[in-house]
């Protein structure tokens, strides 16, 4: 499979694996989504931009429409602005758009 396949095709099971609710609408409630982030973004550049402690708050961010959950329309947001963080820090351009806090230690190269 072609990395972009990879990259695609993962979001989708991922999303569906923590999101699934034994045949129920496909959606994270907070504790599925404290779950994906904290098992699934390992890297200590992507980490540092997730408070996972602070769940609220990353709900509050992504759920657009205010149901209590995450469905897979503002998971996919949620990926976006994780990779645009991402790509900020290899480019250097941005940085200061991303939320949340720094590794400890400072920022790494």
């Amino acid at each position: 499979m072609a990395r972009l396949d990879n990259v695609i095709t993962n979001i989708v099971e991922v999303f569906l694996e923590y999101a699934d609710d034994e045949g129920k609408k496909h959606q994270l409630n907070k504790e599925e989504l404290k779950r994906v982030l904290e098992r699934e973004i390992q890297s200590p550049e992507l980490k540092g931009h997730i408070n996972a402690d602070d769940i609220e708050e990353a709900m509050e961010m992504l759920d657009k429409n205010h149901d209590g959950e995450v469905n897979f329309r503002e998971f996919c947001r949620c990926v976006c602005d994780l990779a645009k963080c991402y790509y900020n820090k290899k480019t250097g351009k941005g940085a200061k758009k991303c939320k949340g806090k720094e590794p400890e230690g400072g920022q790494e190269d």
